[in-house]
């Protein structure tokens, strides 16, 4: 697999990893045609477990091998860890958008009088932009012929993205089937939150490349954009519903298999 991966241009191979990630988002949002709604404690164990998932690639990935590239100096990776969070949080504070299990006077970003389905989808998409990154900077990393980023390395990213990409899918399409969208528009909406994944992956990948001296910054700055993702929004939602202590042994699972499936492979 990795020998006709390694004949393609970077950039491609981003968007390869981008389309995948954005599939799986598709998968989960197609149960929707199998039910009406999600069994809570399944939803916040699948949150739970992509929170974890999230917090060991942003280390195993991308702090570490950023780390590596600097050797081993640490303010690379402060700054852009830093910047990704703040970047994030600019972007929050701006665009509209709604969490789930929220009412829509909590909506966040400007004042809009956009429908509270838009809101939800928007939130999610918002929070796809750092994970489209990280997989686009770690296969632009790979193509620089460091040892500490290696094709391995960002194949595993790509994997374990698309592994807690399910639940995403799943978490906008489900509200909206309760809220009496068709099967088809739930689906349509929460595959679509997605979509922003192989765009920032190819954009990821093709900074990387033009500019190869801001790698570990870039790296860093996907880590810091995806860790604010799951304290801001991945883990209180798995925690609100009841569920705290299983949606914690949850996100120790999804950790452990992602720092696996990058020990393993990368």
């Amino acid at each position: 697999m990795f020998a006709s991966l390694e004949t393609l241009h970077p950039t491609v191979q981003a968007l390869l990893a981008g389309c995948f990630t954005w599939g799986v988002t598709a998968l989960g949002a197609a149960l929707v045609f199998f039910t009406r709604t999600v069994n809570k404690l399944l939803l916040d164990l699948m949150l739970g477990f992509a929170g974890g998932v999230m917090v060991a690639a942003s280390f195993w990935s991308l702090l570490a091998p950023a780390i590596e590239m600097s050797d081993g100096s640490f303010l690379p990776a402060v700054i852009g860890f830093l910047g990704g969070g703040l970047f994030l949080r600019l972007v929050d504070y701006v665009l509209p958008h709604l969490h789930l299990n929220m009412p829509l006077k909590k909506a966040e970003g400007i004042h809009t009088t956009w429908r509270r389905s838009v809101l939800l989808v928007l939130a999610i998409t918002l929070h796809n932009i750092p994970e489209g990154l990280a997989v686009g900077v770690a296969f632009g990393g790979a193509a620089a012929g460091l040892p500490s980023a290696s094709l391995a390395g960002a194949v595993a990213l790509a994997l374990g993205i698309g592994l807690q990409n399910f639940p995403e899918g799943l978490a906008v399409s489900a509200p909206l089937r309760r809220e009496g969208f068709s099967r088809f528009k739930s689906f349509w909406y929460g595959q679509m939150s997605g979509i922003v994944e192989p765009v920032f992956a190819v954009i990821g990948a093709a900074v990387v490349m033009v500019a190869r001296p801001i790698l570990p910054y870039a790296l860093a700055f996907a880590a810091g954009a995806m860790i604010f993702v799951v304290v801001e929004e991945v883990v209180p939602e798995s925690q609100a519903g009841g569920n705290a202590d299983l949606a914690t042994l949850a996100f120790l699972g999804g950790f452990a298999v992602m720092m696996g499936l990058d020990v393993g492979l990368g």
